[in-house]
Parts: C-alpha cells; sequence; structure tokens
C-alpha cells in the first residue's frame, strides 16, 4: 500500500504543474432544471478539439493553442448552447454552460456525440443506460424498470418472474457488484423479479459493465452495475405522482437555495416513494391466477437525496433510503430489508486541471426465511469509501484512486440433516488503482492496474487490466479487454438450487479444503481464500449508417477457485477418518463460461429497434463432477422495438420478445420411504413412519422447457399547462398467455408456472 500511496502523491504533484498550452474546463447544465448535462458534445468552433462530458456534466479540453475561441455544446432536444473564451498559454479557463429546451427535436447531435464516444473510449462490454432507454421498452404496469431493461441487456440471463434472479456471462448474483451513488447495495431485485429498488425517475444513468472492467472496479469477478441518481430541480418545485394495477409512486424535488443567476451557489432536495400492494389487489385485477395464494408480494423503497452546487462547479450530496420486501407463502415465508445513508462530493481546485471525487456511506442488509419449519437468516452490514483523482490531456486521461471497504457478516442455517451451519465475520478490504488511456494514431488503449488486499485474509492481490480498441475505418472498430478478478464475499445459497429467494452473504471462510482435485484428475493445494477469475473478451463494431450499429463480442471467463455452500456436509468437522467433502462447511469449485453476443441497435427518427441474441455455455467442477449451474440458458433471443407517432409525438407504442431455452434441473429417479433414526440405534425402522425420501439423478442432466414471453404496451401523453403532463398507459404482459415453468414441485409432482398473461394500466401526472 506504501507504493501505492507514493505513486498517487507522484501523480498528484505532476497534475498540478502548468500546461505548455492552455486547458478549458467547466460543466454543461439543463438551465431549466440546473441538473448537469451528460454526455454532451463540447467543441471549439471551427476546429476538430472537443470532447463530451462526463456523468457529473463535466468537461476537460486540454493542449489548446492561444487564442480567442468560441465554445458549443450540443445535445438532442436542446438549442446549442455557446460562449466565447480566450485560451491563455499555461492558463486554465473555467466556461459553464447550459443548455435550454427546444420544441423541435433532431438526432443529429445525439448520433455524433455517441459516434465520437465509440472512437475515443473502448467500450468493451458496457452497456449506458439513461431513463429514456429504460422507459422504450414495455413497462410492467407502466412503470418503466431497470430490472425490466437488464433483462434485455447481451449476456444476462433472468431466471424467473417470480424469484428471478440475473446471471450475467456465467456470473452468479454474488458476483455482480451493485453501486448506487457509489455505496455497495446488496440487494437491488424485488422477489417478484419485475421490479428492482431503484426508481427510474431519479436515476441519471447506468453504466452495466458484463465482463473486461477496469481497476476502478474491485471485489467482484463477474460485473459491475454502477447506478447514479441526479439532483434536485434548483430552479422550482416540481414531482410526479402515478398509480397502477401493480402499486403506486410518488417524487417531489425543488430547491432549498434557488441560484440568483445560472450557475450561482444552490441547493435542492429530491425525494421518492413507491410502493406494490400485489399481495392485497391480485384477487380484484388477477383472479384466473392459478395459484390459491395469488400474487403474496409487497414492497416499499424510500429515498430521499439532497445537493449542494458551487460556483466552480464544485458539488456535495447526501442521500439516504430503506427498501423492504416480503413474500407470504404458507409453505415459505421470507422478509428483507436495506438501509443506509452516504455522501458523495466532486471537487474542482481552482489552479488544477485535476477533478477530484469521494465518497463516504454506510449500510445494512438482513434476510430472513422459514421454510419446511427451518430459519435461514443473513445479515451484512458496514461501510465503503472512496478518493479518485481524474486528469484530462485532450483525448488522453490518468485516473487513481483509493478505496476502503469494511462489513460483517452474519449467517445461520440447518440443512436437511439438522446440521447447523453458521458464520460471524469481520473483514476489511483496502485497495489502490492506477488507470491511463490514451489515443494514439487508430488505437485506444486503456491499461490499469489494482492493487486490493484483503486484510481478514491476509492476501494481497495484483490485478493488471487491459481494454484496446482500433478504428480500422470511420465506421469499423475492433476491440478487446480482459484482466484478474478477485473477490472474497460468498453467496449463502447453492447455485444447484431451482428457486432462490434467498439472497444472503458470507465472508470467504478460512476452513477450507486444503487441496482440491482438478478436472485431469489431478491434485492442486488450495493455498487461498479468494474467489478468482480471468476475463478475455474481443470483439467488433460497425456504424452500417449513422442510426444503425451492429456489435459483435466473444468472451471466455476463467474461474479457477469458487467457494460454495456444501450442501453434501453430512458430519461435523471434527468427526475423524472423514473426507473433507462431507464435513466442511464449504467446498471449492472451478468453472467457466463462454459464449457470443450480438446486437442490433437501430435509432431513426421516431423508430426505435433493439435485436440481441447471445449463445452461452457455463459449467462447474466441484471436485467429483461436471455440472451446468441452473442459469446455463444455451440460446437467448430479445426483440424490443418503440415507436412515437401523433401531431405532437404525444403517442407511443413498444413492444418486447423474449425466447430463451430451457435451464437444467435434476430429474427426480424415485421415491422411498426414508428414516432419520432420530432415536439413534434403538429406532425401530419396522414399525415407525418414515418421510418420503427422493432419489435424485445426475445433477442437472435434464432441461426444463423453452422460454418465449410477448410484453406490450401503449402509452398517450396529455400536456395539461407548460409544466404539467398526464400519461395515461395500457399494456399486457404475457400477451399470449405462454405456460412458462418456473419449477416442478417434487412432492406434489406438479408443475409450477410462471406469471401468466397479465393486463395493466396506470396514470402518471408530472408538475
Amino acid at each position: 500500500m506504501r507504493n501505492i500511496l507514493l505513486t498517487i502523491v507522484l501523480l498528484f504533484c505532476v497534475s498540478t504543474l502548468s500546461l505548455a498550452q492552455g486547458t478549458l474546463r467547466g460543466f454543461v447544465y439543463e438551465k431549466e432544471s440546473g441538473e448537469p448535462a451528460i454526455f454532451t458534445n463540447v467543441f471549439l468552433k471551427g476546429t476538430q478539439i472537443g470532447t463530451t462530458t462526463d456523468i457529473n456534466g463535466y468537461y476537460s479540453i486540454t493542449k489548446i493553442k492561444p487564442g480567442t475561441y468560441t465554445v458549443l455544446a450540443t445535445s438532442m432536444g436542446f438549442d446549442t448552447a455557446r460562449a466565447q473564451v480566450t485560451i491563455e498559454k499555461g492558463d486554465i479557463t473555467n466556461q459553464k454552460l447550459f443548455l435550454s429546451k427546444k420544441g423541435v427535436t433532431l438526432k443529429s447531435f445525439e448520433v455524433s456525440a455517441e459516434k465520437q464516444e465509440r472512437k475515443t473510449e473502448v467500450k468493451m462490454s458496457v452497456q449506458k443506460v439513461t431513463p429514456k432507454e429504460i422507459k422504450s421498452i414495455p413497462s410492467i404496469g407502466g412503470d418503466a424498470d431497470l430490472a425490466q431493461y437488464l433483462q434485455v441487456l447481451p449476456g444476462v440471463v433472468f431466471t424467473g418472474d417470480q424469484g428471478g434472479q440475473l446471471y450475467i456471462r456465467g456470473g452468479s448474483p454474488i458476483q455482480n457488484k451493485v453501486l448506487l451513488d457509489g455505496m455497495v447495495i446488496y440487494n437491488p431485485f424485488h422477489s417478484i423479479g419485475l421490479f428492482s429498488v431503484f426508481e427510474t425517475d431519479i436515476m441519471k444513468n447506468a453504466d452495466i459493465y458484463t465482463g473486461g472492467f477496469g481497476a476502478e472496479y474491485g471485489t467482484r469477478i463477474s460485473s459491475i452495475m454502477d447506478i447514479t441518481t441526479r439532483d434536485g430541480n434548483n430552479q422550482h418545485l416540481a414531482g410526479k405522482v402515478g398509480i397502477n394495477t401493480f402499486g403506486g409512486k410518488a417524487i417531489l424535488e425543488g430547491p432549498l437555495n434557488k441560484p440568483d443567476e445560472p450557475g450561482d451557489n444552490s441547493a435542492s432536495f429530491i425525494l421518492s416513494a413507491k410502493s406494490s400492494y400485489l399481495d392485497r389487489t391480485d384477487d380484484l385485477f388477477y383472479p384466473y391466477i392459478e395459484n390459491e395464494e395469488g400474487l403474496p408480494y409487497s414492497f416499499t423503497d424510500l429515498f430521499g437525496k439532497i445537493s449542494f452546487n458551487g460556483k466552480t462547479g464544485s458539488k456535495f450530496s447526501a442521500f439516504g433510503f430503506n427498501f423492504t420486501d416480503k413474500v407470504d407463502y404458507s409453505t415459505s415465508k421470507l422478509d428483507w430489508n436495506s438501509y443506509g445513508a452516504g455522501a458523495n462530493f466532486v471537487l474542482v481546485p481552482g489552479s488544477s486541471p485535476v477533478l477530484i471525487e469521494g465518497a463516504f456511506n454506510f449500510s445494512n442488509y438482513l434476510i430472513e426465511q422459514q421454510e419446511a419449519g427451518r430459519i435461514r437468516t443473513s445479515g451484512i452490514n458496514g461501510f465503503n469509501m472512496s478518493l479518485d483523482f481524474n486528469y484530462f490531456m485532450g483525448e488522453d486521461a490518468i485516473e487513481y484512486g483509493v478505496q476502503i471497504q469494511g462489513f460483517s457478516t452474519e449467517f445461520s442455517y440447518r440443512n436437511t440433516l439438522d446440521r447447523l451451519i453458521s458464520q460471524n465475520q469481520n473483514t476489511t478490504q483496502l485497495a489502490g488503482y492506477f488507470k491511463y488511456k490514451f489515443k494514439r494514431g487508430k488505437f485506444v488503449v486503456d491499461p490499469s492496474i489494482r492493487l486490493q488486499y484483503y486484510a481478514a485474509l491476509n492476501e494481497l492481490s495484483p490485478e493488471p487490466r487491459l481494454g484496446l480498441k482500433y478504428n480500422a475505418t470511420d465506421n469499423f472498430r475492433l476491440k478487446a479487454a480482459g484482466g484478474l478478478y478477485s473477490q472474497n464475499l460468498i453467496s449463502a445459497q447453492s447455485n444447484r438450487d431451482v428457486v432462490n429467494l434467498f439472497n444472503g452473504f458470507l465472508s470467504a471462510p478460512e476452513n477450507l479444503q486444503d487441496n482440491f482435485t482438478t478436472r485431469d484428475g489431478g491434485t492442486r493445494t488450495v493455498d487461498s481464500k479468494l474467489q478468482r477469475a480471468y476475463h478475455a473478451i474481443v470483439g467488433a463494431e460497425v456504424d452500417l449508417t449513422n442510426s444503425l450499429t451492429v456489435n459483435l463480442e466473444g468472451y471466455y471467463k476463467y474461474f479457477p477457485q469458487l467457494t460454495t455452500l456444501n450442501r453434501y456436509r453430512i458430519f461435523n468437522e471434527d468427526q475423524p477418518d472423514q473426507p473433507d467433502r462431507l464435513t466442511k462447511d464449504f467446498i471449492i469449485e472451478d468453472g467457466q463460461a463462454y459464449g457470443v453476443d450480438f446486437n442490433l441497435k437501430w435509432d431513426y427518427k421516431q423508430f426505435y429497434l433493439w435485436a440481441v441474441y447471445s449463445l452461452t455455455y457455463v459449467d462447474r467442477w466441484d471436485g467429483v463432477r461436471t455440472y451446468n449451474p441452473v442459469f446455463d440458458r444455451r440460446h437467448n433471443v430479445n426483440f424490443v422495438t418503440n415507436y412515437t407517432f401523433g401531431e405532437d409525438l404525444q403517442w407511443e407504442v413498444s413492444a418486447r420478445w423474449n425466447f430463451g431455452s430451457g435451464f437444467p434441473f435434476t430429474q427426480t429417479q424415485g421415491f422411498y420411504e426414508k428414516f432419520d433414526f432420530s432415536d439413534g440405534i434403538g429406532t425401530d425402522y419396522t414399525e415407525a413412519n418414515g418421510d418420503r425420501g427422493i432419489e435424485y439423478a445426475t445433477i442437472n442432466e435434464g432441461r426444463l422447457p423453452s422460454y418465449h414471453r410477448l410484453d406490450l404496451n401503449v402509452k398517450r401523453t396529455f400536456a395539461l399547462s407548460v409544466n404539467t403532463v398526464l400519461e395515461a398507459n395500457v399494456g399486457v404482459t404475457n400477451a399470449y398467455n405462454r405456460d412458462n415453468i418456473f419449477y416442478f414441485d417434487r412432492i406434489e409432482y406438479e408443475r409450477v408456472d410462471q406469471l401468466p398473461i397479465m393486463p395493466s394500466a396506470g396514470l402518471t401526472l408530472s408538475f
């Protein structure tokens, strides 16, 4: 860590040196709300010098020859903002720009900004998602949600409408890191898998990395979801209320300190609340649901944020949340609660080209499930903090920082043989990273390195990463990415379970087996407690027209060590002469995932088309046999289309069709009478009544039927006044009432299906 800190100090000192040429930097804002204008084109008129704004609305243009220029900012749906600036040698010139909405919407600027970013960023296995994209697909109950949009992304597999989880390119949910304004969120999806904990209308952006992510992200080995929320409106009070057949929501935002002029000091707030009431209204709206208990799902999500903005663009924000979820089946009851608070800041030093960002957060998550007379609980709570430095040099950029995370985990569970599995542990994780992106000729190179230290395990993990792009032509690009990744957090559920409502967490255990039998029959020493992965991804992207883009990526993820809950344990660990596989709480596995993702995007005038095909193979080796985990879906197809029409574009229709081949499952070979010998050797098995025992086939050798579903939605907006809009929507989920299997009840010997056809309607009022 000493070397990391020394490197950061030296780089910071270098970054403060005077530049031989001038620098222009600043922020771009939406004039009406005061919100940062993200991913906006900023350039000097009459030159090829320009850039795009980041998630903070910040831009920096360096290496400018001294002189007077006109700087322009352009974005779809806004008039061009402009200002005259004078650049002097060695000086940093600050200039804010403000975008005003216009009545006629053109897409030329947006396309230009996207295309420029594709040339200057590697953008391997990442999707930048904004509320606009989320609202382009049919929304359940008319309420657009990130959980529904994630399901149409390349490489993403969703296991069900009820209790479904997201599996990304062969990684399990525990291997996906979810961040909300820099805070780690431990359960982002509700038990009814149509909704996330995030309110779409307060989101600013979500970066979804399905692999090959840079060194700024760590402690997960499969994917990253980095979600940021917007600040409240600092110009006037605004809000939104909505109600539909699934639930309701409300949003309120406004200024705490309104700026005297655009760009002055200001403060604002934003509050949101949403809740589901399906458990109380399913008899009214969906009385035909075959399940006698209906839809026993309910949740409530609360979020609040205040933001303070300075004249220089520096900003401080604080936020808090409380997310709850409950499922109440007669045979299984589950509820979880998550809450937390955090703060983050953006600092723009007056005499340095460095942008400094920092965050400090605390959160708590607790889940409990009662099933078949057994209770299992899991809790995780802790903090995370970070300090990041960004230094821009034209199209080149340096980023470096330090991150600290500490958390404690508690877990308790009794397996089917009444063996107690429990763990209580505290851990701290420290990291430093360095990243340097540079463009040379037709190449964009993005090398980075992360040094991750796990204090509880006393292990240091060096993790090099690399991203590379080659701009073969103006419209055709080749790209590649890869790296080494590690984590010590493991799941309190098994990848062998068909249905997973319980989503618990544990720290990596210290009492792992000493040796691991490899696939070739050899044996290797287990000298690390960490889970690890290697990513290798190659791809190509081509702009067939200004509005039609095709992206193709092939990937391979190798997991040399995975830790999983040992469902084979039947003896206590102190039992003599028994193999580790029958005594340890946890066992080691390795695995691999590889496949190809193809997606096509066509965004032309009022028409939008998104098409995705994914071919995937995933397996695990547990030291005895190879098996496919329950999320190994071989083929996955998504078609999304959206069309806006009408004199004032007040009508919108959208459709989504999804097809997925069948998931693996373990077949039932037969039943037998099972005795637990509770009276020991004195048990009279000739007179006692045993339980029904199940004889299973080889794990996951069978395949469930394929899945497909069509969702439709129609929206109509009514402009009631300048700032007041009413939106009415009707939709239908599973439009042709496909019987998609959820799971097979072995005891009752009956099939249980996913959600049937479910029409919905809703109203939303914005003011």
